[in-house]
Order: C-alpha cells, then sequence, then structure tokens
C-alpha cells in the first residue's frame, strides 16, 4: 500500500517512515503542501500534518479532497475541539492529536483502510439500488450524487456514506455503534464526535435539517419528506 506523508517535522517523519515501512507499507514524505499536491494522485491512504510552513493545513485538507478520494487521517498537535470537527468536515476519515501511541495510529489506518476497502481516487466506493428521495432532496447511490431542488451538493466522501447509507433502508432507524461500524468500521469511535460532525454537515450543506433525523439516545434515520425543507425563522 503507498502512503503519502504530509509532515514537514523531520524527526516526526523518520519515526512515522520507520514504522509505516515495517508493516509492508511504501511511503512517500511531502513536507511541504505544494509537494503533497503534486503526489497526492498517487496514495493510496495519506497522514496529514495540519502545521506545514507554505501553507495551512486545513486548507490543504480541501483542496486534497477536490483531486483525492483516498483514506485520510490528519495527524496533528492542534487538539481544540474546533480544529478537530473543522477537520472532519473538511473531509477527513480520522483525526488524531499528538503524541499518540504508534500502535493506536497503525490500528486508525487499517480501520480506515480496512472501511475504505482499498480504493483509490479513482475507484470510490458504490451501493446498490436506485435513487432514493426524501421531499425535495435526491441521493443517488450509483453516481454518488446528492441533489436539492434539482442542484447538486457536494458532499465529503465521508457525509455521503452516511446518507447513503440512511437512504438504502430509509424506513429504518439506525444505531449509533451500527453506523460507525459500517462507516467507519471501528467501534472504538463510538465515543467520538465524528457522526455527529459528519451529520451536521450533510443538514448544513443540503439545507434540509430534516434529511438526517435524531433518535435521541439510540441513532439516525432518513428523515421524512415532510421534515426536510428549510423555511427559515418562520417555520
Amino acid at each position: 500500500m503507498h502512503a503519502l506523508l504530509v509532515e514537514d517535522d523531520d524527526r516526526m517523519a523518520r519515526a512515522l517512515g520507520t514504522a509505516l515501512a515495517r508493516r509492508g507499507h511504501t511511503v512517500r514524505r511531502a513536507a511541504r503542501a505544494a509537494d503533497a499536491l503534486r503526489h497526492v494522485r498517487e496514495a493510496e491512504f495519506v497522514l496529514l500534518d495540519l502545521g506545514l510552513p507554505d501553507l495551512d493545513g486545513l486548507e490543504l485538507l480541501r483542496r486534497l479532497r477536490t483531486v483525492c478520494d483516498a483514506p485520510l487521517i490528519v495527524v496533528t498537535a492542534r487538539c481544540e475541539e474546533r480544529d478537530v470537527v473543522q477537520g472532519l468536515r473538511a473531509g477527513a476519515d480520522d483525526y488524531v492529536v499528538k503524541p499518540f501511541r504508534m500502535a493506536e495510529l497503525m490500528a486508525r489506518i487499517d480501520s480506515v483502510r480496512r472501511r475504505s476497502g482499498g480504493r483509490t481516487a479513482a475507484e470510490p466506493a458504490r451501493y446498490a439500488g436506485g435513487p432514493v428521495r426524501s421531499g425535495d432532496v435526491e441521493v443517488d447511490p450509483a453516481g454518488r450524487t446528492v441533489t436539492v431542488a434539482g442542484v447538486e451538493v457536494r458532499l465529503t466522501r465521508r457525509e455521503f456514506d452516511v446518507l447513503a447509507f440512511l437512504a438504502a433502508r430509509p424506513g429504518e432507524v439506525h444505531s449509533r455503534e451500527e453506523i460507525l461500524d459500517r462507516i467507519w468500521g471501528d467501534a472504538f469511535l463510538a465515543a467520538s464526535r465524528s457522526l455527529d460532525v459528519h451529520v451536521a454537515g450533510i443538514r448544513a450543506k443540503t439545507g434540509r435539517s430534516g434529511l438526517v433525523r435524531t433518535v435521541r439516545g439510540f441513532g439516525y434515520q432518513l428523515g421524512s419528506a415532510a421534515g426536510c425543507p428549510d423555511r427559515g425563522s418562520g417555520a
């Protein structure tokens, strides 16, 4: 498996590169955002530090996601809740704060890769079944597209995966643990905010707060048609 390691700290890059090589991965290191953008299409997964000298890491993450759908884990010293939420919303599959245990990071890499099925940007996950409508929102699992009132809305890969999973069985309520297991493949994330952040992203980007319905204390369900459109403060 070919990894792109985006890390400007030489000591950290050596440690991560050695750990990845011992697990059979080939590693290309990029110390600058420009190098990461140049080589990301070759990557089968990405480790991204946010503290880069030539571009803010979150901005780089957004740019990477326009050209690359490979599994991506942020590995950074930024530990504020705001940073974690922004990283996940920008398209990270996981977020690991330095300092970390190397064994845990390797396990998280395995989990993200397992869930993604080892696909690259040219091989996005495909879902069976035709388009599903909820109000004026249409989810097309095969084409991996979402439209609202006929206009396509761009979701991150994880956001789409969550929405497509709910849309596949729109009449069912899915527990948080089930969704995390199916989409992230990692029960460890059950205590994290990853799922909540991605659900919030779906609602915000579609402008339909009822598209994903929260079942308090349990999980989520695709919202009913009547609950989808936002009507503003007068609703």
